[in-house]
């Protein structure tokens, strides 16, 4: 061990002389190990943090700088116990990222303009970062996967709870809902077929791909970005668009085909195994006042089919609503702020307004006649609503909400025992922190002085 610290504080002693010696603004702001962190690591992840539109604030790079310094240790562990991510994975994060930046700056030629560099410079420089970062996810998932909690262990984080301070617990609702999507004939689908075999045709003659997605692609995420969807698997596109991304070789364009969420035409650039980097362009077909009427007489058709017991609510979810989330949990919404605990229970003031208006003034087990809602993504639809149940406020208790102490205490387990690796972890590692940062909170654990000496 003495021997690894006097290694580590040669390390740092090496780069702050060679630091001194240039009249450049960096230089190393942190060593763990045999880790270093430099000033602009440091200031590249803040100008990513200015980039997601927070304000500027200086002092969130202690923040910064500490989330880095966790990063280097769950990475340092993980090269011990072997634990690797795909260059693929990597890939696809990268991707993802950059076309959240560009969104999120209006546009490919703001993001470069603000960073003062091009995109692909800019990838290249935050892909070593992403990909320790997906490698420390991961090392700490093997720290916290298998960490259970028991009915007994419940209880007791229960009782910690001085009385009058548990929780008050707002109403909360279990909706279920079926969803009826207009569907549009052959006819009324024709001419988006038309328009966008036009743009394939387009393309074939020699026409750019990317610049075609960007200026008719309806899907706001690639469009930006020339259409591009990164690499994927078989698992994470619709069957029909897995289908022609793997059967076409890099070059080739699809013809026209139809998916759940409109029309595509998609060219593959590479193929790496069972990994295909690909591009596309998507019209979405818009719905007529015909099959909007139509999918009305079909919603009252089934509505009155609950009504006379024909069919139970459950069941007419199953077989006829298109929402793939709700549909085989008879029909069920989950709670989208918290997917992990896959619960039923909705606070009311997180229920969609729009269908807050609906089950506000039903009886619990009612079922509400069709109702015509506008979706976030612009999609008219009818949904019939049930209200299963309503829970009135109330203070947080055992019976009613052990769904929601089961989740707390875990997440305390898994906090401690997370805390108590890292502890252990400190003390064996050697830990030097620059003393500029000497005034940051977050870091006096990472500066105790058997870390220093």
């Amino acid at each position: 061990m003495k021997k690894m610290l006097l290694l580590a504080g040669s390390l740092l002693c090496l780069f702050m002389n060679v630091q001194a010696q240039k009249t450049t603004i960096d230089k190393v702001v942190a060593v763990l190990g045999n880790n270093v962190i430099l000033l602009s690591d440091l200031n590249q992840q803040y100008a990513q943090y200015l980039n997601s539109g927070n304000p500027n604030n200086e002092s969130v790079k202690c923040y910064i700088l500490q989330q880095m310094l966790v990063q280097k240790l769950l990475k340092q562990q993980a090269e011990i116990d072997s634990v690797i991510v795909d260059d693929n994975q990597v890939d696809d994060e990268v991707d993802r990222r950059m076309r959240t930046s560009i969104q999120r700056a209006g546009g490919q030629d703001r993001l470069e303009q603000f960073l003062n560099k091009s995109i692909l410079q800019y990838k290249d420089e935050i892909r070593p970062d992403i990909k320790d970062a997906l490698i420390a996810n991961k090392m700490q998932g093997e720290i916290t996967g298998k960490v259970t909690i028991t009915p007994l262990e419940v209880k007791r984080y229960f009782e910690s709870y001085p009385k009058d301070s548990l929780p008050d617990i707002t109403t909360e609702l279990e909706i279920g809902e079926i969803v009826l999507q207009p569907e549009l004939t052959k006819e009324e689908k024709q001419k988006y077929y038309d328009k966008l075999d036009a743009i394939r045709l387009r393309v074939k003659s020699g026409e750019d791909f990317g610049f075609l997605a960007k200026t008719y692609s309806e899907d706001p995420g690639s469009s930006p970005d020339g259409g591009d969807l990164g690499f994927f698997d078989r698992t994470q596109m619709a069957k029909e668009f897995t289908a022609w991304a793997f059967k076409l070789k890099a070059g080739e364009v699809s013809p026209v085909f139809e998916t759940e969420f409109g029309y595509h035409i998609l060219q593959v650039i590479e193929r790496r195994g069972e990994q295909v980097h690909a591009r596309h362009i998507l019209i979405r077909p818009i719905t007529t006042p015909q099959s909007i009427e139509r999918t009305k007489l079909h919603a009252d058709s089934i509505y009155q089919n609950i009504l006379n017991k024909k069919i139970s609510f459950s069941a007419a979810a199953s077989k006829y609503s298109s929402n793939k989330e709700t549909k085989y949990n008879g029909g069920m919404m989950l709670y989208a702020d918290n997917v992990t605990a896959r619960t039923t229970f909705i606070p009311a003031d997180k229920v969609d307004p729009k269908i807050f208006m609906v089950v506000d003034t039903m009886q619990v087990g009612n079922v509400s006649q069709p109702v015509l809602i506008t979706e976030p993504d612009g999609k008219e639809v009818y949904k019939i609503l049930m209200l299963k149940s309503k829970i009135p406020p109330h203070k947080g208790n055992l019976d009613q909400d052990y769904a929601k102490f089961k989740e707390k205490a875990l997440e305390q387990k898994m906090d401690r025992i997370l805390s108590e690796w890292f502890q252990k972890r400190r003390e064996s590692t050697y830990i030097k922190i620059d003393p500029e940062f000497n005034t940051c909170e977050e870091l006096q654990i990472w500066t105790k002085p058997e870390n220093t000496k």
